[in-house]
């Protein structure tokens, strides 16, 4: 199957934000719908992607070899633990250095803004971190407590993870 540049652009960013899902490709690629981005995955892309068993959208091994970006996430996705290494966007790994550890007590979403507007002099809106916290959950590297909110700590010591900036 012989792909558009189109294709290979957003085939590239399954590659780099997986595990992913429509919301986060909807943004990324600025269309209007999940259901539009189902659409083109199943249109255009559905030799090289898959779903996971939580639904979440993956590259396939020659997706990875076909698009020059690096994986999201470096580890065997039927393995057991978090993950070695993450791409994720700026805010993102800006959270990662914020957040509280594996060991301390987890913080809410509005903790980890006041947490990031004091490290990093940044003003994102509570649903950007809240929308990255999740994704880095679903990277396995943030885990959830819910209490009378949901709270995140990392699932992992940060000392044991390598993060990089996606562009």
């Amino acid at each position: 199957m012989t792909l558009s540049e189109e294709a290979k652009g957003r085939l590239a960013d399954v590659v780099e934000l997986q595990p992913t899902k429509n919301s986060e490709l909807q943004d990324r690629w600025g269309v209007e719908s999940g259901s539009e981005v189902h659409q083109y995955l199943e249109n255009e892309l559905s030799d090289y992607y898959f779903r996971d068993d939580n639904s979440l959208i993956r590259a396939t091994a020659e997706a990875n070899d076909l698009v020059d970006v690096e994986p999201g996430i470096e580890s065997d996705p039927d393995a057991d633990g978090a993950p070695s290494r993450i791409r994720v966007p700026e805010l993102q790994a800006q959270i990662v250095d914020v957040l509280a550890g594996p060991e301390e007590e987890s913080e809410s979403v509005v903790s980890v803004l006041h947490s990031l507007r004091e490290a990093y002099d940044v003003d994102p809106s509570a649903e950007d971190v809240r929308s990255g916290l999740q994704s880095l959950r679903r990277k396995d590297v943030v885990e959830i407590e819910y209490r009378t909110v949901p709270t995140f700590r990392l699932a992992v010591d940060r000392d044991d993870l390598e993060v990089a900036v996606s562009n």
